[in-house]
């Protein structure tokens, strides 16, 4: 990342450079494990996600995405099927703490939206934890709307489950 008085250089591109999947396993139990202390069933979860997409995924309906800060990966989000037809599920948003602030979440969000809308999926839904306060702030801008919240203890912690919902 370069000094405070230059921007960095930003793309957002598709994943699918050696590497990029493991590092969305490393950087999402990494970060989680710095700002929220939560364990390594966080990182096994990211784990399957990961592993599901890339032996099984549908590149005409599901894809990923990394964002990067002069060449170094600073973020993430997946869109995959979800279990009604016509419903897609965005998953694992992230951005590392270095590179919060330059608005790649809400540019990885309108990735995954563009992608939904051109694959013809009607609906996008997505499942988060209510201390997550800056992805949610990403899903309002984007329209989605909070549809379920679940208590449950998870990832070392007791914790609020919200599902957000946007209908395209």
């Amino acid at each position: 990342m370069p000094q405070q008085d230059q921007q960095p250089r930003v793309v957002v591109r598709r994943a699918g450079r050696p590497g990029d999947l493991g590092w969305v396993v490393m950087a999402h139990g990494e970060a989680y494990h710095r700002q929220f202390g939560w364990n390594t069933d966080f990182e096994a979860l990211v784990a399957r996600i990961v592993a599901d997409y890339a032996t099984a995924h549908d590149p005409a309906r599901e894809a990923a995405w990394i964002a990067e800060a002069d060449g170094e990966r600073v973020g993430c989000v997946f869109l995959v099927a979800g279990d009604e037809p016509g419903v897609a599920r965005l998953r694992i948003l992230l951005v590392t703490p270095a590179a919060r602030g330059l608005g790649l979440g809400t540019r990885l969000v309108e990735e995954c939206l563009a992608f939904a809308r051109a694959a013809g999926y009607r609906r996008v839904t997505l499942w988060t934890n209510d201390v997550l306060a800056s992805a949610r702030r990403i899903y309002q801008g984007a329209g989605f709307t909070l549809t379920d919240e679940e208590p449950h203890h998870s990832f070392g912690h007791d914790l609020v489950g919200q599902t957000w919902t946007l209908d395209l």
